[in-house]
């Protein structure tokens, strides 16, 4: 099982401000790294290492995302079968996916507060929904379950 990076969040808002916070590390904004970051932002939802590549070669886009997750710029998170999908890791968000559709939606982490009360109150865990989604049936699938 891969266990999401605890490196804390940068809060980089754009691509410019990711390139500067890599420079700043002493790392060198690459043309690779500047694509992925760019499509990155540009992105509505999480991207997988072969869509950021394009027509590039994989192995280095999978190499460069994993020193921007190291450095906190991007974080992966794997939302069913398939890959791990990859988004700037200022957005904070969590995840929610439908097990009968596929369905997937992005929700601020304080929708789920709820949810990680209850889970600490059960189990003692503090329920984190970044890495890998809460998963249920979306409201169209749950009522298509109950007809």
């Amino acid at each position: 099982m891969t266990v999401s990076r605890l490196t804390p969040a940068v809060d980089a808002e754009t691509p410019a401000a990711a390139a500067a916070a890599l420079r700043e590390r002493g790392l060198r904004v690459s043309a690779a790294r500047r694509e992925l970051l760019e499509a990155l932002f540009a992105a509505d939802r999480p991207l997988s290492a072969e869509e950021l590549a394009g027509n590039g070669d994989v192995a280095s886009a999978y190499r460069n995302l994993e020193v921007l997750e190291g450095l906190g710029l991007v974080r992966h998170v794997h939302l069913g079968h398939g890959p791990g999908l990859y988004h700037p890791a200022g957005r904070e968000r969590e995840f929610v996916v439908c097990e009968s559709c596929g369905a997937v939606r992005a929700v601020a982490p304080s929708e789920l507060d709820g949810v990680r009360a209850a889970v600490l109150d059960a189990v003692g865990y503090r329920g984190r929904f970044t890495h890998f989604p809460l998963a249920g049936l979306c409201p169209a699938c749950a009522t298509k379950d109950d007809a």
